[in-house]
């Protein structure tokens, strides 16, 4: 294949899945285990329930049931699946969990699976990776899966948290095509890693045990074992940082993209804080009936809220074939990132 054939290509959305745990909390159910109330948690955050694994579930079998239902409705077999980008920051094995899809999807040609980390901005990362692997490396039918269990890394003693999260899946498949077609219009990525102060669940490690006794901390040797820390946020930061971050980075991939905010049919953000969503869409004054919201139902779902809404909004014929969409993700890292895409 030549390097022109390559650069000649575009790349298009063309099917979607998503999968989220059986068990419901509701913001009643929270009130019984942390100090607050439906109304407290619904008039600040806008969310009334979220989906939570239990012992039994696990995030990959989520993972792998949005990957199929995508590859579904988008007619592709899984052997002629060639790449598999799975979004989490919560994998089920510290060296990445994308294998174990490939293995489930049953893709005999084992093609490249591997996990991006970008919290609730993996999946626009994802997104842009799938391009720049099609346009760039001769992919064809790349499989970009958001997945994360955050209840797993929650302090549920903490309410300014707990509230928040959710578990969930949402999967897209990305195909070549020609590039008249190609359905990704513009994007922006940024990170500040000066803001990880603000969100983070960063490594500690554990006390002191039993079995190296005292031995080793003179030396700091034998190293004792590491684990993360629950998720720390400090919730004010966060906000001022998406409201002022997220409008900015829509604003300049629409630029790229030679577009304007008239030109877009519906704003899908990452669904963390129906006040966050409520006020980006003031600032690029897209009207409410445009914007997609679902994080009533799941809360933040991470990596997975884009893909999630987006499937749902997909599958109940708001979003059809041809509609433009201006789509951001924003979180820990910090990242951020917002890609024009078309659906279809």
């Amino acid at each position: 294949m030549n390097l022109y054939r390559l650069v000649s290509k575009g790349c298009k959305l063309v099917g979607c899945g998503s999968a989220v745990p059986n068990l419901q909390v509701s913001n009643d159910d929270l009130a019984k285990v942390v100090e607050t109330s439906d109304e407290w948690i619904s008039v600040r955050t806008g969310i009334r329930n979220r989906r939570v694994l239990t012992g039994k579930d696990s995030l990959m079998d989520l993972a792998v049931e949005a990957a199929k239902k995508s590859l579904q409705m988008a007619e592709v077999d899984p052997d002629d699946v060639d790449l598999v980008l799975l979004c989490t920051s919560t994998p089920e094995d510290l060296f990445g969990s994308a294998p174990q899809i490939q293995k489930a999807l049953g893709c005999k040609k084992n093609p490249l699976a591997y996990d991006i980390t970008a919290a609730c901005s993996g999946f626009v990362l994802g997104l842009v990776s799938a391009s720049c692997h099609i346009k760039g490396g001769g992919f064809n039918n790349v499989l970009v899966i958001g997945a994360d269990a955050l209840s797993r890394y929650v302090d549920w003693t903490d309410r300014g948290t707990c509230i928040l999260f959710g578990d969930a899946a949402g999967a897209v498949l990305v195909q070549a095509c020609d590039s008249e077609e190609d359905g990704l219009f513009g994007f922006d990525l940024h990170s500040d890693g000066d803001g990880q102060r603000h969100l983070n669940a960063a490594v500690k490690e554990d006390e002191m045990d039993s079995a190296t006794g005292s031995n080793g901390s003179v030396f700091g040797f034998p190293p004792r074992r590491a684990s993360y820390s629950c998720i720390q946020m400090n919730g004010k930061e966060v906000f001022r940082f998406a409201v002022r971050a997220v409008p900015q980075s829509i604003e300049a991939a629409l630029e790229k993209a030679g577009l304007t905010g008239s030109n877009i049919d519906w704003l899908l953000l990452h669904q963390a804080n129906q006040r966050i969503i409520d006020a980006v869409a003031t600032r690029l004054e897209v009207p409410s009936e445009r914007v997609i919201s679902n994080l009533a139902n799941y809360g933040n779902t991470s990596a997975a809220s884009i893909p999630l809404a987006l499937d749902e909004a997909v599958r109940s014929g708001k979003v059809q074939s041809g509609h433009t969409i201006a789509a951001a993700g924003f979180g820990a890292g910090l990242t951020w990132g917002s890609a024009i895409i078309r659906w279809g």
